[in-house]
């Protein structure tokens, strides 16, 4: 994103590892970027955002009070476009140790249906580093 001239970009993460890698995988950079470490499920933002890109959050959320949590604050806080990646029906029921939940076409439409409409749905097979779907 930065390098196609995006700016106010801000990651969160809920590990200050995970940024502090990011942070130097960009060098000089990453000082164009505002890094937040904060679990999602109490993250209060005080922006909105015109983008929000989710690439492995919402499937570690499996309780309804915290996909709901998550909903609450992505629809008070986007103003533009949701992009949410998880793991299909056909992917591990656990990933790094940690239990997730997996979705379907049809469940993630529905989870997000109250606040969002779906423009398009990607299925993906992805292979994880140990070369697990």
């Amino acid at each position: 994103m930065l390098d196609e001239e995006f700016e106010n970009i801000t990651v969160l993460d809920i590990l200050a590892k995970s940024l502090e890698r990011a942070k130097n995988r960009l060098g000089e950079k990453a000082t164009k970027v505002n890094w937040i470490v904060n679990n999602i499920t109490e993250f209060e933002p005080n922006m909105t955002f015109d983008v929000w890109h989710d690439s492995a959050t919402f499937h570690f959320l499996t309780t309804p009070e915290q996909i709901k949590k998550y909903i609450k604050t992505a629809r008070k806080s986007v103003s533009g476009f949701v992009g949410i990646g998880t793991f299909s029906q056909n992917g591990p029921k656990k990933y790094s140790a940690l239990e997730i939940k997996r979705y379907n076409e049809r469940e993630l439409t529905s989870e997000l249906k109250d606040g969002f409409d779906k423009i398009k749905y990607v299925r993906e097979d992805h292979l994880t580093p140990f070369d697990k779907s």
